[in-house]
């Protein structure tokens, strides 16, 4: 990792603790606009399977992790992210009537004028099937995920850490 991404990461590291807070007083007073789901559908959380063993397989198989670093879609219950490195991301939403969606992006860390204005991201959704594995299936399932809508906690940000062997 470069002097100039180590750099980024350390001013990151200072604005994560702040960065909901301020993102919900930009959405309230207007400055920042934003509604609706991501445009990149992969399929239904399966009958039978529940949020939290989607998250646990997701965090023990995958790596996957929260992002709370990023838009609040409408009725999403879990927005984790899957680092590929420091600069590149694999995005994905649940819903609370139980859709998953899923993007490939560059990190807002990396590229926070490219990740804000969306330039790189596209659909994913082979490589979601991969990580969902049995927890999604194609066909419309409706699964109600509404009582994690009211849900505070938040869990801990997955932060890049280049490996070294």
């Amino acid at each position: 990792m470069s002097f100039f991404d180590h750099t980024k990461q350390t001013l990151w590291r200072l604005i994560y603790p702040i960065f909901p807070k301020v993102q919900k007083i930009l959405l309230r007073t207007g400055i920042l606009h934003h509604e609706g789901r991501q445009p990149y559908p992969v399929g239904w959380l399966a009958p039978g399977k529940t949020l939290e063993g989607l998250k646990t397989h997701l965090k023990n198989a995958w790596g996957f992790g929260n992002h709370f670093v990023a838009w609040i879609d409408t009725d999403q219950v879990l927005s984790w992210r899957k680092l590929e490195s420091f600069e590149t991301q694999y995005h994905l939403r649940v819903f609370a009537d139980g859709e998953i969606r899923g993007h490939y992006e560059f990190t807002p860390e990396a590229h926070p004028y490219k990740h804000f204005y969306a330039h790189g991201e596209k659909e994913s959704r082979e490589m979601f099937l991969t990580f969902l594995g049995d927890y999604v299936i194609a066909e419309k399932h409706t699964t109600d995920l509404s009582s994690y809508l009211t849900e505070k906690k938040h869990e801990p940000q997955i932060i890049f850490q280049e490996h070294r062997a």
